[in-house]
């Protein structure tokens, strides 16, 4: 008679594979949450080592202080440097940076040297790295306002923004007005003007502004700006096109108009070579923002869900197989495995031929 056998154990422990599956799938749901809830926040921060040069160019007028006398018709080239404190913003944790904006003749271009330019400004402009709004420390100069300062905010809205304008030393309102392209890349089209407004005071010859009377006047100082219109890129608030419509003057103390024009122009704009500058920044810039925020957390929670999905099935079905495996080769206790409930017959051994 065959020997019973012993049913061998059904292991009730899930399998390694399965865990794998499960862990993988579980850490790569908490990195994706992670990239869209808290690594593309952080990345979205106005950088500190900042060190970029734009430069607008435009025909216009000009006073000429060497001959005293108006010039028309020529190139008036503005350039601003924005050099990044590196070692000021560790200290504070926030974006400051130094300004250099100079205004040049093709007399005082040729020269290279801001010292001699027609107009030369410094500035050093410090703002909150996430929210882009102004922060009066770190020796701040002049004490700015608003909430737009050569860049916009991130996420930038389709609605009124206060722009800071140099000249004017106030904030200015820019009215949204739509999406343009410019050199293929979307951006958010702002504009606004500033009338003609006092902005200070200069000593003057009297006859220069018709006080001939007078050897020195404080000639009061006017500036009016046509027409600002700045492209701005939606993700970044980079400025990727701008022009503006600049009018300086000088005025005789509490006269109604102007008797000498030191600046004018209808129109100084990117050149070329700045604009092509300022989107490739913004294309590149987007396309990090867009990997940490979008494709990095869906590759990863999509995976992620595939692979918990696997985990849990290969989990659930595994004791089945082992258990529906010992069933197929019978039971131990010598039953059919049809379900009779009947021993089964022994079988005896037949004699050996003689």
């Amino acid at each position: 008679m065959r020997r019973p056998t012993s049913p061998r154990p059904i292991s009730s422990r899930p399998s390694i594979p399965s865990l794998l599956l499960l862990g993988v799938g579980a850490f790569l749901l908490v990195l994706a949450a992670m990239l869209a809830w808290y690594v593309e926040p952080h990345a979205k921060r106005t950088p500190v080592d900042i060190d970029d040069t734009v430069v607008f160019a435009g025909s216009g007028s000009y006073f000429d202080t060497a001959t005293l006398k108006p010039v028309d018709g020529k190139t008036i080239t503005v350039t601003r440097r924005v050099l990044g404190d590196v070692a000021e913003a560790k200290r504070s944790g926030r974006a400051v940076w130094d300004v250099s904006t100079t205004i040049d003749t093709p007399e005082t271009l040729a020269w290279g040297d801001p010292r001699r330019s027609y107009q030369w400004t410094l500035a050093r402009w410090v703002t909150d790295r996430r929210t882009n709004a102004p922060v009066h420390c770190c020796g701040e100069t002049p004490r700015i306002e608003g909430e737009a300062f050569l860049k916009f905010p991130f996420d930038v809205e389709k609605r009124q923004y206060r722009w800071w304008d140099e000249t004017l030393g106030a904030a200015i309102p820019l009215d949204y007005r739509g999406t343009t392209k410019v050199l293929g890349h979307r951006g958010y089209r702002f504009t606004g003007t500033v009338p003609d407004t006092r902005i200070g005071v200069r000593q003057v010859p009297g006859a220069l502004v018709d006080l001939r009377a007078q050897p020195q006047v404080l000639a009061e100082e006017w500036y009016a700006n046509a027409g600002v219109e700045l492209v701005v890129d939606q993700r970044t608030g980079r400025v990727i096109d701008a022009k503006i419509a600049p009018r300086k003057t000088l005025r005789a103390p509490g006269a109604a108009t102007a008797s000498v024009t030191l600046l004018s122009s209808d129109r100084i704009a990117f050149t070329p070579q700045t604009r092509s500058h300022q989107v490739d920044l913004a294309k590149r810039d987007d396309r990090k923002l867009i990997a940490i925020g979008w494709i990095a957390p869906l590759s990863a929670a999509g995976l992620g869900v595939v692979l918990v999905t696997l985990g849990v099935v290969f989990l659930v079905r595994g004791p089945r197989r082992a258990s529906g495996g010992a069933a197929a080769g019978g039971t131990a206790d010598g039953r059919d495995p049809e379900g009779d409930t009947r021993p089964l017959p022994e079988r005896h051994a037949e004699p050996a031929p003689h």
